[in-house]
């Protein structure tokens, strides 16, 4: 057996450990990381040979969930199997593949797989970080070509303190969370959460991250120093050329030289076909030229397919750095046309529609009971949730005619981001007991069309007249750099040819008072402090000119609900009446459902919560309820149906499902001589609660209530002068018949 090697230092006051040379001995690079006992193993193997036919570095990271690492067996009766991935674990992948990519050789061809497989876990380390650290301990020890190590990290603050890789209870109140992925040098991914963080506060949170992560990858550095690892340096794509195609290529290199500047900037290209068009005529006019040189057509698709993209990238940055112009003619601080408008469609419960640019989104609202929340389940156990946000991005929004496949893990991605954006404005549950979805649908596409599905969303609720706190806007931030980020711009309104090599996307979302919401993924080497500092304030300014749209198609909430939303009234009721209202086996709460065309959920607080299109029925429900659970008192009058005869009286219905006993001597004035002389199943009477007894029985009296009189106008029933009583001794029995309906 191979020597296990172990690595381990202190990391925020709990042992940070590797662990290399054991496990998966096969893969090019295995390690085990620990932190507390959250253990993740990371595996990375690099295909031997270049996959053929790509002009991209084809990098794959997949992040696997495994329920046993938290001792759970999958709920499902018939699938025990791990299934599809989740969505956190989707999330999770892209966020470690957002993090390590912009160091790899952009020139290789070569398959690289990241895998990392959750072990253990310990409800108190977020494996998150663990596994981000774990990839680039692998990738260190790999000898891939990849430009680490870096680190991950989370930041939270409590109190106004900032707390670094808190635990599971220290997040709980917190007002912010906020990974970073970098050196302490350099960000190359961000990911946050926060309730209206100011962006002074934000940047002193990343900054925290970045000094607190030297011992995490000085271990990976003193790792490598003692497996004797150096870093592999393959340019597959660079190949050795004939004499013919270098030639073809220097002359290619020098018609660019001349003219893609005269072609990019001699006119604004204001919309996304039209940039298009002029790198398509570059390309034309290069094959053009190099045909009037006399180079065959194989030699010229080799030129045009090698040189244009990038240096169609190249001109676009050095416009942007030497003279601050954008193709399509903008201030590098300057928004797209935007444009804004509600109450788009007739029946649906809220929409809204969304432009900025040739970015356009359709975002529509749906309102549901409580009991139409998602569960999940999954490493940190069951949970609920009542807010769901779903984003769509069809091919023709961008123009183009692809099968439909449902949603991949950018769309989830993005889904994800929006939702993030908007959670921390919901009402609460006790304020607004609605589970909500929102659908985003993407109708057009040309830069950050999931900042374009916050603005809908938040616009759609509105229409909807769900209480949001505050509207939310967000915006995508880009950056023009040289290779060594000596120079660079930061430009607002990220759009198609700038998110290109030495760029950024940037994503920030916020209210008027504060950021809720960060996504940065880079092709930089990494961001310094100032390009972060001075991003998060100019997104500021263009969020506040975002939000001054917004709020001139709907500037607060709609006072009242679609008449096609569902109505939901509450009710706190004692929890211990609750199995009143449900009834055996749920025979009670059934019957009210059926019976008024509701859905009723109840929460072990006592909190019913009644939920109806019809507003008669959520009304006929509630008052139902309320006689279940409602105290009687001595002295009520009651006019109720005679529901059973015993031979020492008769239960009188007061309520549905609550009887009461009028016991024989209590009927009339005078002596009845049976309750069946003077009664029957089916009579309407009048009765008064003389008393509730020390186990809650109901005894009534029909004395001494006019409603009554009729009966006793001929002494119905009247025992004979004389005769002896059959009839036994009082008893005080009141069997009050089990509620018969039920509830889920």
């Amino acid at each position: 057996m191979s020597k296990e090697h172990v690595f381990s230092c202190d990391w925020q006051g709990r042992p940070l450990t590797f662990k290399t040379g054991r496990l998966a001995r096969q893969a090019d690079a295995a390690v085990t990381v620990q932190y507390g006992d959250t253990v993740v193993l990371a595996t990375v193997v690099e295909s031997k040979t270049e996959r053929d036919g790509i002009d991209f570095f084809p990098l794959m990271v997949e992040f696997e969930e495994r329920l046993y690492a938290a001792g759970i067996i999958k709920g499902s009766r018939w699938i025990k199997r791990e299934g599809r991935p989740s969505d956190d674990a989707i999330l999770t992948g892209r966020m470690i593949d957002r993090s390590i990519r912009p160091l790899f050789n952009q020139s290789c061809r070569r398959d690289v797989q990241v895998v990392l497989t959750v072990l253990s876990v310990d409800k108190e380390n977020d494996y998150d970080i663990v596994a981000l650290v774990a990839a680039s301990a692998a990738l260190s020890i790999s000898g891939v070509d990849w430009n680490g190590p870096i680190a991950g990290i989370r930041v939270g603050r409590h109190n106004g303190e900032y707390v670094v890789n808190p635990t599971y209870a220290q997040r709980i109140d917190t007002d912010l969370d906020v990974i970073i992925a970098g050196t302490t040098e350099r960000v190359l991914m961000l990911e946050a959460d926060a309730s209206e963080v100011a962006e002074n506060d934000m940047f002193e949170a990343i900054m925290a991250g970045q000094a607190a992560m030297a011992p995490a990858i000085d271990l990976i550095k003193k790792m490598q120093s003692e497996l004797g690892i150096s870093r592999s340096l393959k340019a597959d794509s660079e190949r050795t050329y004939d004499e013919i195609t270098t030639t073809v290529l220097s002359s290619a290199e020098q018609w660019l030289q001349s003219n893609i500047t005269n072609i990019l900037f001699d006119k604004i290209y204001y919309t996304k076909g039209e940039r298009k068009a002029a790198v398509t005529a570059i390309k034309e006019q290069l094959d053009a030229y190099l045909e009037t040189q006399g180079y065959e057509a194989a030699h010229r698709q080799l030129a045009v397919k090698k040189l244009v993209e990038s240096a169609v990238e190249a001109e676009i940055t050095r416009g942007i750095l030497e003279e601050k112009r954008r193709v399509d003619g903008r201030k590098l601080d300057e928004i797209r046309l935007l444009e804004a408008d509600v109450d788009i469609l007739p029946r649906n419960h809220g929409a809204s529609l969304f432009s900025r640019g040739e970015t356009q989104v359709m975002s529509i609202v749906t309102l549901g009971a409580p009991g139409d929340e998602q569960s999940l389940e999954g490493l940190e156990g069951e949970s609920k949730k009542r807010y769901m946000h779903h984003y769509n991005f069809p091919s023709y929004s961008v123009g183009e005619a692809k099968p439909s496949r449902g949603p991949g893990r950018r769309e989830i991605g993005h889904g994800a981001l929006a939702e993030k954006a908007i959670v921390p404005l919901l009402p609460s549950k006790e304020e607004f007991p609605y589970t909500i979805r929102v659908v985003s649908e993407t109708l057009g596409s040309n830069g950050s069309s999931s900042m374009a599905s916050t603005c809908a969303s938040s616009l759609a609720l509105f229409d909807a007249g769900v209480p949001l706190k505050k509207a939310v806007a967000g915006i995508a931030m880009g950056l023009a750099s040289n290779a060594d980020m000596s120079r660079w711009e930061v430009l607002t309104d990220l759009q198609d040819l700038e998110d290109g090599e030495g760029g950024m996307d940037f994503k920030i979302t916020g209210t008027k008072d504060g950021i809720t919401a960060i996504q940065l993924d880079t092709k930089t080497i990494g961001l310094d402090k100032a390009i972060v500092e001075k991003t998060l304030h100019q997104a500021l300014a263009a969020r506040l000119q975002i939000l001054d749209v917004m709020n001139a198609a709907i500037a607060s909430p709609r006072a009242e609900l679609s008449k096609y939303a569902p109505r939901i009234k509450t009710l706190m009721i004692n929890p211990d009446k609750i199995r009143e209202v449900i009834g055996s086996g749920g025979k009670v709460i059934n019957e009210i459902i059926d019976a008024c065309g509701v859905s009723i959920d109840i929460e072990d607080s006592g909190l019913v919560m009644v939920c109806g299109v019809e507003p008669e029925g959520v009304e006929r429900a509630l008052s139902w309820i309320n006689d279940i659970v409602r105290e009687f008192e001595p002295g009520e009058i009651f006019s109720g149906e005679v529901v059973r005869m015993m031979d020492f009286g008769a239960f009188v219905e007061l309520m549905p499902g609550r009887d009461g006993l009028v016991h024989v001597s209590e009927m009339a004035p005078y002596r009845v001589g049976s309750p069946s002389a003077f009664l029957s199943v089916g009579d309407k009477v009048t009765v008064k609660i003389k008393e509730i007894d020390e186990k809650g029985r109901v005894n009534l009296t029909m004395k001494g209530l006019p409603e009554n009189e009729p009966l006793w106008a001929n002494e119905k029933g009247k025992e004979a002068e004389g005769a002896m009583s059959s009839r036994p001794p009082r008893r005080d029995f009141n069997g009050p018949r089990r509620p018969h309906f039920g509830g889920r």
